[in-house]
């Protein structure tokens, strides 16, 4: 695989609806959307968000992420983290969130990075500390079905 990495395009948005292969999977990307994702909910969360990227393998989009908070100095969280079942388990997900963790530090010279993932989000769960993340707080959160679900963040300090 040959990853880049550039801003999203509304041209993309129908490749990214079909990311999510069923509800959960919308649920730890997205919790506010309702599956299907639609290219107005994704646009929604751009519209609100900053520095939303898409991953391209061969000029095929393969994931999708952004900032849904980014502070000059401050914090930066990731959001909307989501990649094509077809690129799964391939290092794209950490392509995308090694891209998304350099913007926060150059870009916003941030002093630390943070993301949340639902506990049933193992593939999430597994990557986000092989990257130096560490978990800080557990919040208590309902899923689609109201059933009690955590929600696990972490952070990544800027080491400069």
């Amino acid at each position: 695989m040959i990853l880049n990495h550039r801003p999203v395009a509304e041209s993309d948005f129908h490749a990214i609806c079909a990311f999510p292969r069923n509800e959960d999977e919308l649920f730890f990307a997205y919790p506010k959307a309702t599956y299907p994702l639609t290219p107005p909910q994704l646009l929604e969360a751009v519209r609100r968000r900053s520095d939303s990227t898409v991953v391209e393998d061969d000029e095929n989009v393969v994931a999708f992420a952004n900032f849904y908070r980014w502070e000059t100095q401050g914090c930066c969280s990731i959001g909307n983290v989501i990649v094509s079942p077809t690129a799964r388990g391939k290092g794209v997900g950490r392509y995308l969130v090694e891209r998304m963790i350099d913007l926060a530090f150059t870009k916003y010279r941030a002093a630390e990075v943070t993301v949340s993932c639902f506990n049933r989000n193992v593939a999430g769960l597994l990557l986000y500390p092989r990257l130096g993340f560490q978990p800080y707080a557990v919040e208590e959160r309902s899923d689609k079905s109201d059933s009690r679900v955590a929600l696990i963040h972490m952070r990544l300090r800027n080491p400069g």
